[in-house]
């Protein structure tokens, strides 16, 4: 018996690709190994998977989530919203960096949180697209208008990477926060545990800033796809035991959205199995 919702469609939707998705073998990909092999895969157009977080906070139990340096990741580029890996409290991005001509440092460019720090003329005055979201929360927390793109089409030639998760919607209703996570394409076995658990907690954080309860995450993936060299592993991490997912702690003296920090979030009775080791990531 399956005993968390997450880990209950993380292995059907690993199923369908691997039974039923098309792999790209005889086509041209970007994507390749450390040994330069060109790195295909087997994928799923259009999955979508629906979490909802005031039944159970989503989490793999399948294997250990690094879910601090998770967090960390997601205020790297929606709190902080920066590009310069000396803000970011891990090497993951250590691959696509480049030195900024101007300060020297390693930056991700015009990539994730260079966009939502851009200033932009709203309707409601000049702000980033993150305070536009929290003004609209606090204002008129039921509007249908509240959405985040970060696939900025001028921008794409000076991106080392181009936005995997580019948008994300918000909807309130009943008293509670809903999200809809737009990915255009996902490492399942590397980022699909990582990313819903970092967005489940962003939208966890403009829930209790605009005083609503969080609500449901709806994850869609254009392209849901699984590496070559990741099939046995994926196929051998789904055959194992699950448990009961944790329950999330949060520190509730913090109201304000720019106020969260990593350390104001806690696990609660998180039993998992073990580690994977040796995933290697296509770049």
């Amino acid at each position: 018996m399956i005993k968390n919702t997450f880990d209950l469609q993380f292995i059907n939707m690993c199923n369908t690709i691997i039974s039923n998705g098309w792999n790209d073998g005889n086509t041209s990909v970007r994507t390749k190994w450390k040994d330069g092999t060109s790195a295909h895969t087997i994928k799923t157009f259009g999955v979508c998977n629906t979490y909802d977080l005031q039944k159970e906070f989503p989490i793999t139990t399948l294997r250990p989530l690094n879910w601090k340096s998770s967090i960390d990741e997601i205020l790297w580029i929606f709190q902080r919203k920066s590009n310069k890996l000396k803000d970011l409290n891990s090497k993951i991005w250590t691959s696509w960096a480049t030195k900024s001509v101007e300060s020297n440092e390693l930056t991700i460019n015009k990539s994730y949180g260079y966009q939502l720090a851009r200033k932009i003329n709203f309707p409601e005055g000049e702000m980033d697209q993150v305070d536009w979201i929290l003004h609209n929360l606090k204002t008129n927390p039921y509007n249908r208008r509240m959405i985040t793109n970060i696939f900025n089409h001028d921008d794409l030639k000076d991106m080392p990477l181009y936005p995997c998760a580019w948008s994300v919607s918000l909807c309130a209703s009943n008293g509670a926060l809903n999200m809809v996570l737009n990915q255009r394409s996902q490492d399942i076995l590397v980022a699909n545990s990582w990313n819903v658990f970092q967005y489940s907690i962003l939208l966890t954080m403009f829930a209790i800033h605009a005083g609503l309860q969080p609500g449901k995450l709806l994850h869609v993936i254009a392209d849901a796809h699984i590496y070559d060299r990741h099939i046995p592993i994926v196929q051998e991490l789904i055959q194992r035991e699950t448990f009961k997912p944790p329950t999330l702690i949060i520190n509730k003296d913090i109201k304000n959205y720019y106020d969260f920090k990593v350390e104001d979030f806690q696990l609660e009775g998180y039993n998992h199995g073990k580690s994977v080791h040796n995933i290697e990531v296509a770049i």
